[in-house]
């Protein structure tokens, strides 16, 4: 079995524009005379790669605590494009691909459109990921956004997806943490490969 960790640091990934800045500091320290490290940090819940529930942009919405767990684990799809995905590119793809589907962006813009959107609502995909802050493109992000979230698609964002191939051989373990009530949390994103051969 191979593990890829499809993370980004929590910590050190540069927030979403206009989200609140990652604030860490250490409250106790040894190389300052205490007997123990303890520190603190305040982020948006935004912060490197996380999880969109639907509530993000539906007020009736499934907050982050009350997806069912199995939508975080389970046999995934990677796919790689050099542009941004329309409706007709969603159609062509997702006959071939599980119910998570991850999306590696290789050009200079990337997400999916509104157009896009609308046929994964409309399909029986879970999970939607992507490796850029926004799963939609900067000029349709938000009605995209509100698509995916009224139709209940769960949204995993700030993936690094690098050294991902393509293919259907993936299982993927993307459990975010428990933060009962609100639109998104932070999670720690893995891939599991099954090896080849002997």
């Amino acid at each position: 079995m191979i593990i890829y960790d499809i993370s980004r640091d929590t910590l050190t990934t540069p927030p979403y524009e206009g989200d609140p800045e990652t604030v860490t500091e250490f409250v106790r320290s040894i190389e300052n005379g205490d007997e123990y490290n303890l520190s603190m940090f305040s982020i948006s819940s935004h912060t490197g790669t996380h999880i969109d529930a639907p509530f993000h942009f539906d007020e009736d919405g499934k907050k982050i605590n009350e997806i069912r767990m199995s939508v975080f684990y389970g046999k995934c799809s990677v796919i790689s494009t050099d542009r941004i995905l329309t409706g007709e590119d969603m159609e062509r793809i997702l006959p071939r691909c599980k119910k998570r589907l991850l999306v590696h962006c290789t050009g200079e813009e990337g997400g999916i459109l509104s157009s896009a959107a609308q046929v994964i609502a409309d399909s029986n995909l879970m999970l939607i990921g992507i490796d850029r802050q926004s799963i939609g493109a900067d000029f349709d992000d938000e009605r995209t956004h509100r698509i995916l979230a009224k139709s209940g698609v769960v949204i995993l964002e700030n993936l690094n997806l690098t050294d991902i191939d393509d293919g259907n051989d993936y299982t993927l373990s993307a459990f975010p943490l428990r933060l009962d009530g609100l639109e998104a949390a932070p999670c720690r994103a893995i891939l599991f490969e099954q090896e080849k051969g002997f």
